[in-house]
């Protein structure tokens, strides 16, 4: 299985421990662990070094466009959205362990977990192979994404405040209609108003909910 996954991430780890914990959800760490041997250490440097690495290809690859125009990429890009995509792509969730109770409640579809074990796994690379390493899974596991985004995005709830501006409706009213989880994964349902639409979105955050919600009711007004 190492081999096989070391063959999906591109890098030979030296230290295969790493490459262990970064696909250990908390659900099935070594209990009493205190946040050690689940995958929550690698998440954290990982999206720091996703960052990095993100922004300095966008420097790289537009090189006329401004703050604004690379912020918008790069939020994009780094999304939980994206990150679920991405992981979904390049076969990771299958090899993520976890409790079996949360896998038979469906956790690794979540774009939460996906989002997380993806950013672990580059942060395993980046301890274990350095800058370089992680900077060759990044371009070539983001390259799709990368790559169809023509123009500069516009977060949905940008693009969605100018639909009802252009429309003469009121401002965009969002609500947080459910919340479910544990108090250290918790997931929000938020749904959002405007005219005679709403739309729903549900994520481990209450802004990432927000876009969610968002873009689900642009893509209603645009069917």
């Amino acid at each position: 299985m190492s081999q096989a996954i070391e063959s999906i991430l591109g890098h030979s780890f030296t230290r295969p421990d790493l490459l262990r914990e970064a696909l250990t959800h908390r659900s099935a760490a070594r209990p009493g662990a205190r946040g050690r041997g689940s995958n929550e250490r690698l998440e954290f440097i990982g999206d720091r070094v996703l960052g990095l690495l993100v922004a300095e290809w966008l420097i790289e690859r537009f090189p006329k466009e401004q703050e604004g125009e690379l912020g918008r990429r790069l939020a994009h890009l780094v999304s939980q959205p994206v990150l679920a995509e991405v992981c979904e792509a390049i076969g990771l969730p299958a090899a993520l362990s976890v409790s079996p109770g949360e896998a038979r409640a469906g956790v690794r579809a979540r774009a939460t977990v996906l989002a997380d074990a993806l950013e672990a796994a580059l942060g395993a690379i980046y301890l274990d192979g350095g800058l370089d390493s992680a900077r060759g899974f990044v371009r070539r596991a983001w390259d799709a994404v990368m790559t169809a985004q023509a123009e500069p995005p516009k977060d949905a709830k940008t693009a969605l405040q100018e639909w009802v501006q252009a429309r003469g409706l009121g401002l965009p009213r969002y609500e947080v209609t459910a919340r479910s989880g544990p108090p250290h994964s918790p997931l929000f349902e938020v749904t959002v108003f405007a005219g005679d639409y709403s739309g729903t979105g549900t994520a481990g955050s209450k802004r990432a909910a927000e876009q969610l919600a968002a873009e689900a009711l642009l893509r209603t007004v645009a069917a």
